[in-house]
């Protein structure tokens, strides 16, 4: 794939996502915790990240070991998919139990049953529609790809509006409905996206075959244990904040935790679109030996230049963001925010340097920097959390992301002998010299909308970007030469 072709499919990608999922997290999400409170969405919220948790046996690392594989061999995908649909039905019986075992052990009352049981089903629609996409995205389908990442979201935004925003109700919303309206979206998502992946393997029957079933799992083992880890790390700080604080306390704490993740969330999304391109795309260039220099310079550049741009310019007006999405917890929320939105930056580096590192299978050297990762924020959380509450939580993430940034970037630099200017450094350090006093100076003065100012700090990062060579000028032309 030439570099013109990977920033165009990046572009399409974003942009469907642009219109779809800032509206669903920051309009639709941000409603519904305004209408049910901050105790009843924080209990939702634990909820959550505690089924999140066990979304590895859902999927044992098969979706990743599949869009590696298929890119490979794509002529493998009608064998495949007829094992591996049977597989991911018996993997979400497993799921469940162990989900509701764990929860039983841990202490879940009749109210949390009640939720986990949707948000479980939930967990494995969501599971099942990221399989399918990983097969049309091993077949390099990308623009089919970008539909089908938002077409949950779309579902979800126009029945959540009509519970929200009409008088369907009578005005009774609670975060049960929030639930109910995810799960019917996930089911049209998942049929629809069945249907293309249908289409293209032309299959036929099903197939019952244990082997196969036990070479799957032997295969996929190694990326199972890394989502595993991972998702420890990733997920387990609102359930450590549930459940270590006092009763009362615990819920609206995971409450303002989430009003601040919430747009990091939404930041996040942003970043994992380029490794859902990344992924295939290294393995097959991988395969076939080509040189990756452009295309990771380019992942590089773009990539710190939206983490940069979005951190600094959030931070310097994190205030009128805030009051801007929410009706109460302001100061609570900032607290947090403040700590939250810079692990952008690098969660922007793993999606370039892990995705490397997995697609050339140095699943061995990721396992074990994730161990690093759940040692220090298990460690951090059980001091911070009772001291600091939520924002203690937000530290020990930012630590966590940015130990696991750093390990994985030098380990990709050392295993694949990239070039060490590969990282345009100048361009770097003078973008962020200027762009970072720059947007401090003008929150500083700036008195007027604060969406106006958020456009204005945009609009002048881009330049900047542009002018420093961060981003260039005449890039269209320039990919074309490449």
């Amino acid at each position: 794939m030439k570099k013109r072709d990977f920033v165009f499919n990046i572009a399409i990608l974003i942009f469907l996502n642009l219109l779809v999922k800032p509206f669903w997290i920051l309009g639709v999400d941000v409603a519904v915790q305004n209408r049910v409170g901050a105790a009843s969405y924080g209990l939702y919220f634990a909820i959550f990240n505690f089924t999140y948790l066990f979304n590895v046996v859902l999927d044992m690392g098969i979706t990743n070991f599949n869009n590696r594989n298929i890119a490979r061999h794509s002529q493998l995908l009608s064998k495949h998919l007829s094992g591996i649909l049977i597989l991911k039905l018996l993997l979400g019986g497993l799921y469940m139990l162990i989900t509701f075992g764990v929860a039983a052990i841990i202490g879940y009352d009749t109210l949390h049953f009640k939720l986990l049981f949707w948000m479980a089903i939930n967990q494995f629609l969501n599971a099942f529609i990221l399989y399918l996409r990983s097969n049309v995205s091993a077949l390099l389908m990308f623009k089919t790809d970008s539909v089908l990442s938002v077409l949950d979201r779309v579902v979800m935004v126009v029945i959540c509006s009509i519970l929200l925003w009409t008088n369907i109700l009578h005005k009774n919303f609670t975060i049960e409905h929030f639930i109910y309206a995810q799960t019917a979206s996930y089911v049209i998502a998942a049929l629809v996206a069945l249907a293309v992946v249908l289409a293209k393997s032309r299959l036929t029957r099903l197939h019952w075959n244990w082997p196969f079933f036990m070479m799957i799992l032997k295969k996929s083992f190694p990326f199972a244990l890394l989502y595993l880890l991972m998702s420890f790390y990733n997920r387990i700080d609102s359930v450590m904040i549930e459940r270590l604080l006092p009763t009362g306390t615990s819920t609206f704490e995971a409450g303002i935790y989430a009003s601040a993740f919430r747009l990091l969330d939404a930041l996040v999304m942003i970043a994992y679109l380029f490794s859902v391109i990344l992924l295939p795309l290294f393995s097959k260039m991988l395969k076939e030996r080509e040189r990756l220099d452009t295309i990771l310079t380019s992942a590089f550049s773009l990539l710190f230049f939206f983490s940069v741009t979005a951190t600094t310019i959030l931070l310097c007006f994190k205030v009128p963001v805030l009051q801007l999405l929410y009706d109460e917890h302001i100061a609570e929320s900032a607290a947090v925010f403040t700590f939250l939105i810079p692990c952008i930056i690098p969660v922007s580096m793993t999606y370039i340097f892990g995705t490397l590192l997995t697609a050339n299978g140095n699943m061995k050297l990721l396992n074990l920097s994730a161990v690093i990762g759940i040692v220090v924020n298990l460690t951090a959380n059980f001091i911070l959390i009772p001291r600091l509450h939520a924002q203690g939580a937000a530290i020990v993430s930012l630590t966590t992301q940015t130990v696991m940034a750093g390990i994985q970037t030098v380990i990709a630099f050392r295993q694949l002998k990239l070039p060490i200017m590969l990282i345009p450094w100048g361009k770097v350090l003078i973008f962020s010299a200027i762009i970072i006093p720059s947007t401090i100076l003008f929150a500083h003065y700036f008195q007027g909308n604060v969406l106006v100012a958020l456009l204005i700090s945009g609009m002048f990062a881009t330049v900047v970007a542009f002018a420093t060579g961060l981003l260039q000028l005449r890039f269209w032309k320039n990919l074309e030469r490449k």
